[in-house]
């Protein structure tokens, strides 16, 4: 596939899946009783409000996965912060899925409802659009699945680190907040340079496209 037209796909589903992922940080922050999402403007669906430069251009590079400004909150607004923090932290993958879900689904019933319809375009010259529909469609699939098991890795700052934080006992968060700062961070980028981590995600990914699609 043409890598400008690929791109041309990958922005909007890009800016639209790492929004959602933000947003829905802060949203179930703010539900557990944390105003800051809100008065730092981060309770919106603006692509402008969330993106992060460095974030973005790995997930353009690698087509895969990548990051968006992190949501401040505050725990302390919460009456369980370690519980509140695994619910916020949960929320932004559950997101990816769920748009991953909806764009199978979309996808799924074009073709059941719709092969007609798919067919009098492709006879009628349109062939170029129903194979763009369905590259989209798969480049959907693929992008939030990505970033949503991409985020579940327990290394910091994704949001698996704070989950699991919040499944483990106390004791444990020293060793989790070792990897904090830029460590972790570093670590991330070592293992997308090497490829390591896309061999790791690969696998997991196309089960579940394929259980999807």
């Amino acid at each position: 596939m043409n890598t400008i037209f690929e791109l041309m796909l990958l922005i909007p589903v890009l800016l639209f899946s790492l929004s959602l992922h933000e947003f829905s940080h802060g949203y179930v922050s703010y539900k557990l009783g944390d105003p800051t999402p809100g008065n730092q403007g981060r309770l919106t669906l603006n692509p402008l409000a969330h993106l992060d430069f460095m974030g973005s251009l790995v997930l353009l590079i690698t087509r895969r996965f990548g990051w968006a400004k992190p949501v401040p909150i505050n725990p302390n607004y919460y009456k369980n912060p370690r519980k509140g923090m695994m619910l916020v932290s949960v929320a932004g993958p559950a997101a990816n899925f769920f748009l991953a879900f909806v764009f199978a689904m979309l996808g799924r019933m074009a073709v059941f409802f719709g092969a007609n319809t798919l067919f009098q375009l492709q006879q009628a010259g349109y062939s170029n659009l129903v194979q763009t529909f369905f590259v989209f469609i798969q480049l959907s699939v693929i992008i939030n699945l990505s970033l949503g098991i991409f985020n579940l890795l327990p290394v910091p700052p994704l949001d698996g680190s704070k989950i699991l934080r919040g499944v483990l006992p106390a004791e444990f968060d020293r060793y989790i907040r070792k990897l904090e700062g830029p460590y972790g961070m570093i670590l991330i980028m070592i293992l997308a340079y090497t490829g390591i981590l896309w061999a790791f995600l690969r696998p997991i990914v196309n089960t579940m496209y394929n259980i999807l699609l």
